[in-house]
């Protein structure tokens, strides 16, 4: 088994208080809402959404996945940290024991943040991952991240 980790860091025009609430503690109500053409429905399947909980992302019939679902293993509301593991699931594609991802808010100038977002993608035995597996993975959790950013941009009361 392999381990592959990839960083990334973008900056965001709203603070991180905000995007930390909309994407990582309300993001079960607020990204099937925005991106109603590939997330169907977001469900906490165990626990209360706090560390331990297990959330299952269903997709809708246009995505090339089902389902995934998701353990969260550390969250720090006051530093605005979230890690959690996607555990199962088709985006694993048979390839992947398992992902895990820490996200980070971190505030940058007066009203903006930066993300920093590392994932550690954990290959099954005698399995090498494409570049563009993970690519396509980092690209749509972008996509997400900036779907979101604009819908707060847009609605400066949300989240606040």
């Amino acid at each position: 088994m392999g381990n592959i980790k990839i960083s990334q860091t973008f900056k965001t025009q709203v603070t991180p208080s905000r995007m930390f609430k909309a994407l990582i503690l309300d993001s079960h109500n607020l990204c099937p809402n925005l991106m109603f053409s590939s997330i169907k429905s977001i469900e906490c399947i165990e626990g209360d959404g706090d560390v331990g909980s297990i959330r299952q992302m269903n997709f809708t019939e246009a995505s090339p996945f089902r389902y995934v679902k998701h353990r969260i293993d550390a969250l720090d509301k006051e530093n605005f940290m979230c890690k959690y593991t996607l555990i199962e699931g088709d985006a694993l594609m048979d390839k992947l024991e398992s992902v895990t991802y820490e996200v980070k808010f971190e505030a940058y100038g007066y009203r903006g943040c930066i993300c920093k977002l590392t994932s550690e993608y954990k290959t099954k035995d005698n399995v090498d991952i494409k570049e563009e597996d993970i690519e396509l993975g980092k690209d749509r959790a972008v996509g997400m991240y900036e779907v979101v950013e604009a819908y707060l941009m847009a609605h400066p009361k949300a989240y606040a």
